[in-house]
């Protein structure tokens, strides 16, 4: 595997300052970063430059493959509906400043409503998301609509939402906890739900009742024999079927928050290794 597609999703991390995370990721191996734009904007507030955030970045090597902040609201009010474009709209422009190509969105923040007050839930995602993508074209970034992170909960519905929206630089995000978390199957994963695959969080879960377990802090490293997934047959699946995005390792674990973002940053790349140095 390409080491260039494999990235650190900053959120793994307990962030000090960019200098000492982004220096920590690539003195692991990393060479890709995905950045929650919380991190990057807390650094904006103390006087750091978005300019100076990317030569930091750069200097050490890495490239940033993306970010993300919040959902994508495609119901609620005309107003918060315009508010959510615009937001996202910001958000791609300073994932494009730091030369990234993808944002990671969520859907809505309320639980799926009655189909008799909104007949077509997917239909309005799928608006919302076209109205995003076609403001965010000319920046070349891509959304990438992570299912379980709002009111969306399946594959295949998020797969629909992008296949709706119309819009070449829409697609989902996937990611193992996620995955345990709702009823999407393997079955699921085939040729025509993968084409819309834009990028992959890799971490993996305990073999226990997803209604009982947290899809976030319940997370394993790669490699961890506890974990009920075998991630090189289910990234495998993905290559075959003909996937050729990033991949970034995301955990919200307290040990690793604990360690400083060096100590952190090896302990997942090698975790990372584990799996991507068995797929071709």
């Amino acid at each position: 595997m390409d080491l260039n597609r494999l990235g650190l999703n900053t959120v793994s991390l307990k962030f000090t300052h960019l200098e000492e995370v982004a220096a920590g990721c690539a003195a692991a191996g990393f060479r890709a970063i995905e950045c929650p734009l919380d991190q990057i904007r807390g650094e904006l507030k103390k006087g750091m430059t978005v300019p100076q955030a990317r030569a930091i970045i750069h200097g050490h090597g890495l490239t940033v493959s993306g970010g993300f902040n919040q959902n994508l609201v495609g119901l609620g009010t005309p107003a918060e509906i315009a508010t959510s474009r615009d937001e996202h709209v910001r958000n791609a422009e300073l994932i494009a400043a730091l030369g990234g190509t993808m944002m990671v969105v969520g859907t809505d923040y309320i639980n799926w409503p009655a189909a008799k007050e909104v007949p077509d839930v997917i239909g309005r995602m799928a608006e919302a998301a076209r109205e995003v993508a076609d403001r965010i074209r000319p920046l070349n970034v891509t959304i990438a609509i992570e299912f379980n992170w709002g009111m969306v909960k399946t594959l295949l519905a998020t797969v629909e939402i992008a296949r709706r929206s119309g819009a070449a630089n829409v697609g989902v995000l996937f990611d193992p906890a996620h995955f345990h978390s709702t009823s999407t199957k393997t079955e699921h994963i085939t040729a025509e739900t993968v084409r819309y695959l834009r990028h992959v969080h890799v971490d993996n879960m305990p073999a226990s009742p997803a209604e009982t377990t947290d899809c976030n802090t319940a997370r394993l490293l790669p490699g961890d024999p506890a974990g009920c997934y075998d991630l090189v047959d289910l990234f495998g699946r993905f290559e075959r079927l003909g996937y050729r995005g990033s991949y970034a390792i995301e955990m919200f674990n307290a040990e690793l928050w604990s360690l400083p973002p060096a100590a952190a940053a090896k302990r997942m790349f090698d975790a990372m290794q584990s799996v991507f140095s068995k797929i071709p």
